[in-house]
């Protein structure tokens, strides 16, 4: 890979200022492997605690406790473009754990009915749980992920001369492999890597961020002239851990101010610099196309449920608090935006841990990418639960 140039700075700035969302949420996005068809989700009913207030049993989930409330305690809830989420529901239901699956049935009759009808069928089915840690405290932390969208080339040429690479021949899970650095400078690595690029990107930043967030849409121009639209989605990672390039020049004293304007400023200031910038953060991440259909390009990229994400409607979790699969009454009130909605519980990250924590799916292109990287505030949660019949 070449040395950055003042030449390149227009296309790497623009693209910085997007990997402003990678800092914020979840490195990398959607590392997780597709969960199997049937997703585990266990009935955390075994786990009773003392009675709520309003007269059914708090449970322990995990490393949350979920408290029984009315319907009145979410905010919202009778305004709540119920439509939207249904759709982020649908695809829950293409691989439902055990829990949810009965229910299915009914959610995909209702993809046609009204709003009434739906909210209806919501607090007649389903019991709200607030999401508190197992100290309490029942307010958390919203962030916001999206995938990148940027044009790339099949074919190296000048302008387009950093490439993504497909996962090389005898990568094993959980065993380091050469590091950024290595893969740009040792011979032996660059060999390995023969033959398995994808594409190629106009600057090392874009790579970056499409690494950062595990996947990406790339508008692809072939040899010949032709242009389509493809995803890369998550095919595994050169095993070392991930390392925030703001954090390393602010242990540098570099810089006081490790916002991305702060690191942009920095990046104007010393383009020599850069690419040892870039080598702070040893991960790489390898890719697989897909192709991208016209409907299929109305979603994201599979979240660790397996399932395409809902801009707006999936967000990631932790796990151990939410299990996949779970709709969830989300409430975010702050300087970005103001959220009172039904999301689904579809993805996870590296970043995102802890009983009140979300992860909201953006979308893609600029827009999304400008939401994620300011979007940080504060939360409230609710598990919707079957009611027991």
């Amino acid at each position: 890979m070449k040395r950055v140039h003042y030449s390149l700075l227009h296309n790497l700035m623009a693209a910085v200022t997007l990997l402003l969302a990678a800092c914020a949420s979840k490195p990398p996005v959607s590392s997780v492997p597709a969960a199997p068809t049937n997703v585990a989700m266990p009935d955390p009913s075994a786990a009773a605690l003392p009675q709520s207030v309003s007269g059914l049993p708090n449970l322990q989930q995990g490393n949350s406790r979920w408290v029984a409330v009315p319907w009145s305690e979410l905010p919202g809830v009778e305004t709540d473009a119920l439509y939207e989420a249904w759709n982020a529901w649908l695809k829950s239901c293409e691989r439902p754990g055990p829990v949810f699956a009965p229910l299915c049935p009914e959610v995909r009759r209702l993809s046609i009915g009204g709003e009434a009808l739906q909210r209806q069928w919501l607090m007649g089915r389903l019991q709200p749980y607030r999401v508190e840690s197992l100290q309490a405290e029942n307010k958390g932390l919203l962030t916001a992920y999206f995938e990148p969208e940027f044009e790339a080339q099949r074919v190296r040429q000048p302008g387009f001369e950093v490439p993504l690479y497909q996962a090389p021949a005898g990568l094993l899970a959980r065993q380091p492999w050469f590091s950024r650095q290595d893969m740009e400078t040792l011979p032996q690595a660059q060999a390995a890597l023969q033959g398995r690029s994808l594409l190629y990107l106009a600057d090392p930043v874009q790579a970056m961020l499409l690494q950062i967030q595990g996947s990406g849409r790339l508008r692809v121009t072939e040899p010949d002239g032709r242009q389509q639209l493809v995803r890369l989605a998550y095919a595994g990672h050169n095993g070392h851990a991930y390392q925030s390039i703001g954090r390393w020049l602010l242990d540098q004293g570099e810089v006081r101010d490790a916002s991305w304007p702060g690191i942009r400023a920095w990046m104007l200031q010393n383009p020599q610099r850069v690419r040892e910038l870039l080598w702070r953060n040893p991960r790489v991440v390898f890719f697989k196309e897909e192709a991208l259909s016209e409907f299929d390009s109305g979603f994201g990229p599979r979240g660790a449920q397996g399932v395409p994400l809902t801009p707006g409607r999936s967000i990631a979790v932790d796990p151990q608090s939410i299990p996949y699969g779970t709709p969830v009454w989300l409430a975010s009130e702050g300087a970005q935006v103001s959220l009172q909605r039904l999301v689904l519980a579809q993805d996870t990250g590296s970043a995102i841990r802890g009983a009140v924590r979300a992860d909201l799916f953006a979308g893609w292109g600029v827009a999304a990418g400008e939401l994620a990287g300011r979007l940080k505030q504060p939360l409230r949660l609710w598990v919707l639960w079957p009611k027991p019949f």
